[in-house]
Order: C-alpha cells, then structure tokens, then sequence
C-alpha cells in the first residue's frame, strides 16, 4: 500500500487529473490536440527510458511506433474493427510480440551496436511498407474513426476531447506502473545491469533475460504510443509513423526530458511539441536550428534533463534519485536482491 501512496503516484495523479480538467474546461482545441500528440509520444518515450536506466539506447523504436500505428489502421480498414478497447491493446501486443522475437538477438548487443540494431530493423519495417502498396505505400491511408463501447461521433470536438481524456488516464496508468516497476526488485536490477553486468550474473541473475524484459515492455509502451498517434492524427504512412527521423525525435525528447522520473517524458514531450511548433511559426525555413539549439544547451547545462530542472527548483532532488532508482548503492542492493530471487 505504501507504493501507491508514494509521493511520485500522488504527484502524478494529481497532475494528469489538473491537465484532464483544464483540457476539458479552459483550454483551446489548438493545445489540447499538442497535448495529445505530445502525451501520446511520451508513452514510447517513458518506454526507452526504461532502457536508458538500463545503460542502453534506441535508434530504431520507431519499428514498434509503426507497428502500433499501422495495427490500428488495418483493424479499421480491413476487419472493421474500431473500438478502441480492443485495437488499442492490439497495438501494445503486436509491438511485444514482435519485440520479444527480436530481442532474442538485439539483447545480445550494447552501446552504438544495440542502438543501430534497433535502427537497422525499423529501416526494414520502412522499406517494407513504402514498396507495398496494400500498406497504402509512400502515401499511407487513413484511419476509421474510433469508437468506444461501440460509439462514436463524427463531432470534431467531442472526438477530440474524448482521445484526449483518454490519453491522460493511459499516461497515468502507464507511468503508474512503471514507478512501481522501477521500484521493484526487477525494476531495480536496471542500475546494476547498467554498472556491471557480470556481477550480476555472479548474483545467480541473467542479464540477458533482465535486458530482454525491459525490452518488451519498452516495445510494448511504444507500440501502444504509436496507436494512440494513428487516432490522434487519423492518419498513417511511412514518413510520420516508421522512418529513422521519428526514432531521431524520440531519442531527442528522451534527453532532453532526463530519466530522472517517470513524470519527465511527458513534460519533456509536451515542451519539446511547443518548442517545435513555435520554432516552425517563427523561423519556418529554420526551426530545426532553434530545436538543436536547445538539445545543446540541454546537454551543456542540464545533463539530467529537465527534469532535474524541475527537482532543483523544487528542491526535489532527494525525491528524483528515489524515482530515479539510482546510485551504485541502490543498484548493488538490488542486484543481490533479485540474485536471490533469481535462485
């Protein structure tokens, strides 16, 4: 009980509750629909954090984006199905499954090699579906409108107030569980695998299985973010959903939000969705600058991301290492831990 009334889990509910209520109250359907882009991005980005807590990076989840994306397209478009219910967690499972047949191979693998692994499958994930022109090819096609409970509205606004209630109770839940996970004695085992893998496997705990593990999950995260955006955007092809560039923004928000806490994808998406769009309005033929401009100053000034920002402010940093699970001492600690669960 007293992980559920930890301050990270009231924290972030009553944060996800505060945007839910000013989305449906005050703000504008300009800023919710950012919202929910950037809400729906922070799944995946909330599963490569998992990774990165491991020591590992991935420059090719957008495979899994994809797939999440492209399986919620196809339920509508070829069986008819739409209810949210059923191709939302379709979306996460097709991810998985395809996440744990590739991580047989890919949890072999560190540093740059595991990362352009990543990136090497999704390019062919990407050139499978600009050749295929059943995939609907380089254009893609659209998405059915969604239902819940078996109803729907063609109402712009109703629609769009629904996915965005509906991303804030997924992102709460989502990153709900992952705390708990982090702070589990598996979740724990991400330092010390990330410190020093052989003792571990000293410990009686197989790295590689730990590794495959927060693999699947960060597949699965993904793949769920990745149908959330298909019925968020109402659309899907190769260019927005696959290609190495989306895998690149990903990686991008991740740094630039920091794994300080479960909360920093979300608010590290959230800014860097801003950041973008006022950049393009702005300086259109040069946003790009203005976004690399502020990773830089990001990895200059703030190494932990902004959620260390946010800690210092807050005078949050005892909170941040607990939600972060880190340290040398937490990870050996939880290395023999889960050693012994391991026998």
């Amino acid at each position: 009980m007293a992980q559920f009334m930890d301050r990270t889990t009231a924290g972030l509910t009553i944060g996800f509750a505060s945007v839910a209520i000013l989305g449906v109250l005050v703000l504008p359907d300009w800023l919710m629909s950012q919202i929910l882009i950037a809400f729906s991005r922070a799944l995946a980005v909330l599963g490569l954090l998992v990774l990165w807590r491991t020591g590992l990076i991935s420059f090719g989840h957008a495979l899994y984006f994809g797939l999440g994306a492209y399986t919620v397209a196809l339920l509508g478009k070829d069986l008819g199905i739409t209810e949210v219910l059923i191709t939302l967690p379709a979306a996460a499972l097709v991810a998985s499954v395809v996440g744990f047949g590739l991580g047989f191979v890919i949890r072999k693998y560190r540093e740059i090699f595991f990362a352009m692994l990543n990136l090497a499958f999704s390019m062919v994930l990407f050139g499978i579906l600009v050749k295929t022109e059943a995939l609907g090819s380089t254009d893609g096609f659209s998405v059915e409108q969604p239902t819940l409970f078996g109803m729907g509205t063609d109402d712009s606004t109703a629609k769009l107030t629904s996915l965005f209630l509906g991303i804030c109770a997924i992102g709460w839940i989502a990153s709900v569980l992952v705390h708990r996970y982090l702070g589990s004695v598996l979740g724990s085992l991400t330092t010390a695998v990330r410190d020093n893998e052989i003792r571990v496997e000293y410990l009686g705990y197989s790295v590689a299985q730990a590794i495959h593990g927060k693999y699947v999950m960060s597949a699965a995260l993904t793949g769920l973010a990745g149908g959330f955006t298909a019925l968020a955007l109402g659309q899907v092809d190769p260019e927005s959903m696959v290609n190495w560039t989306v895998s690149g923004e990903l990686v991008f928000v991740t740094v630039l939000a920091g794994p300080g806490s479960v909360a920093a994808p979300f608010i590290g998406s959230l800014v860097f969705e801003l950041l973008r769009t006022y950049a393009f309005e702005l300086v259109p033929y040069a946003w790009q600058l203005i976004v690399g401009g502020t990773l830089l100053v990001v990895i200059f000034f703030l190494p932990g991301g902004l959620w260390s920002l946010i800690a210092r402010i807050g005078g949050g940093r005892k909170t941040g290492q607990r939600g972060t699970t880190a340290g040398t001492t937490a990870g050996t600690t939880a290395g023999t831990s889960a050693g012994e669960a391991g026998r």
